[in-house]
């Protein structure tokens, strides 16, 4: 995984995951994005297809993210980056998830995911910023 800084051997499995995440995470932002551009755009309201909009643009950029942290594992793992790499999972998870239900089912019930997501992608952006902290002063 993005591993433990105490030189533990890490399972191929947890070094893979951020990468397989970023991937399907991607794919995932890609799908909505033309589904709603094509066929959905017509009986979708104004503001739930900017919901969407927002999620896509978030999903899409923190699936970057992560994968820039799986490539900074490859240099050597740290708790850091497996703090970075969780955040920004359950905050595409949470954050865009939310939105997107919200959107899709019209149940604001789910609007309460979007703001602790928002707060999990602020923590993986601490995170990855205090990883370069780390490696600028050893």
């Amino acid at each position: 995984m993005i591993g433990a800084t105490n030189g533990a051997t890490t399972s191929a499995a947890q070094q893979r995951w951020p990468l397989v995440f970023a991937g399907l995470s991607g794919a995932l932002a890609v799908l909505i994005a033309a589904g709603t551009a094509h066929d959905l755009k017509e009986s979708m309201a104004a503001p739930d297809l900017e919901r969407i909009h927002t999620a896509v643009r978030y999903q899409i950029w923190h699936a970057l993210a992560l994968l820039g942290v799986a490539a900074l594992n490859m240099r050597g793992p740290s708790t850091p980056l497996r703090i970075a790499a969780y955040s920004f999972a359950l905050g595409s998870v949470l954050f865009c998830g939310g939105l997107y239900l919200l959107s899709f089912t019209g149940l604001v019930y789910f609007g309460w995911l979007t703001p602790i997501g928002g707060l999990s992608f602020m923590a993986g952006w601490l995170a990855l910023a205090w990883h370069g902290w780390r490696f600028r002063s050893s």
